[in-house]
């Protein structure tokens, strides 16, 4: 089990994570991406501007140089999907398959490649892992009971990870899907901004219930679609995911859907806050035409988002759309 761990990204989810992480006797490294930043957080033992009132155990250190995760055993990488790449390619090598543990949600804009597919590219002969699931960073930071899945290829490896991050508060399940537990947190992004938008329109709970309902169904045909099995879809980082973060005000997807559908511009909803689902609807919207895959909640969300439709015209568009069998998924 690993001793050595580096989390890159010194967000609220990387704290959070870099808090689950630390052990006595295990060495966890945070890194920032500013050398204020991170004396801030070292200094404080606390990251006040991300994840307030969460404190950092003496064995987490905050550093702003790369350099220090040089003899880590394994690497989460907590950063935005669409910086993943970047982020990766401006690191200093490790050493040789080490796993790399994505912890963020997406599929890339510019390459439709998921986040496994990424560190393939960047780090070859390093394992890639993804860990997903409902989960909010001040949950997890804080100690409530959470469940998440973690998913490598090799189930060896997925049941190592599970069992070096597991806490009695924070419960991991593991899977060899890489591919749908990629997929689940990627699409539930684009359809909890749906929900957002309904609830901004003021369309009721029976609507926001419909959309869950359906939007998982779209997140369920390009999963299979894709090779991802159904009961990964199903679990924890499809349907539990999906359901926490297009029903709550703490997900910051929903959060930028119902500003959308208040009537602000998606520059005015992001309001300099990260909504990795925005960036993901266009190219989910893309790879589900090319599989064949009808998507029309996901196709909706990506015509809001490239000002061709406003959420108001989006609802009627999905409301007109001929009858059909509700098994046909």
């Amino acid at each position: 089990m690993a001793t050595r761990i580096a989390v890159i990204g010194a967000g609220a989810w990387g704290t959070a994570l870099a808090r689950i992480a630390s052990r006595p006797g295990r060495q966890v490294v945070l890194l920032a991406r500013d050398p204020v930043q991170a004396a801030t957080i070292e200094r404080e033992r606390e990251n006040r501007a991300r994840l307030p009132g969460v404190d950092l155990p003496g064995e987490v250190r905050v550093t702003a140089e790369p350099a220090a995760l040089g003899d880590a055993e394994l690497v989460l990488a907590a950063v935005p999907a669409q910086r993943l790449r970047a982020v990766l390619d401006g690191l200093p090598r490790f050493a040789p398959a080490i796993p790399i543990l994505v912890c963020a949600k997406g599929i890339e804009q510019a390459t439709g490649c998921l986040m496994s597919e990424v560190v393939a590219d960047c780090r070859p002969g390093h394992p890639p892992a993804a860990l997903s699931g409902p989960s909010f960073a001040a949950d997890v930071g804080r100690g409530r009971p959470t469940a998440v899945t973690v998913a490598a290829q090799d189930g060896a490896l997925a049941r190592r990870l599970a069992e070096t991050l597991a806490r009695p508060a924070f419960r991991l399940y593991f899977t060899t899907d890489l591919v749908g537990v990629e997929i689940g947190g990627a699409a539930k992004n684009v359809l909890a901004i749906a929900c957002g938008i309904a609830v901004g329109l003021d369309l009721g709970a029976s609507a926001g219930a419909a959309l869950i309902a359906r939007g998982f169904a779209e997140l369920a045909r390009f999963g299979r679609a894709s090779g991802a099995r159904p009961e990964t879809l199903m679990g924890l980082a499809g349907l539990g995911d999906l359901v926490l973060t297009s029903s709550s005000a703490q997900s910051r997807n929903f959060a930028f859907g119902r500003a959308l559908g208040e009537g602000r511009t998606p520059q005015e909803a992001a309001a300099g806050r990260l909504a990795e689902g925005a960036a993901t609807a266009g190219i989910l919207a893309e790879l589900a035409r090319k599989r064949g895959v009808e998507m029309p909640i996901v196709e909706a969300i990506a015509a809001i988002l490239a000002g061709q439709l406003a959420p108001p015209q989006a609802i009627d568009r999905l409301l007109s759309r001929p009858a059909r069998a509700e098994t046909d998924i």
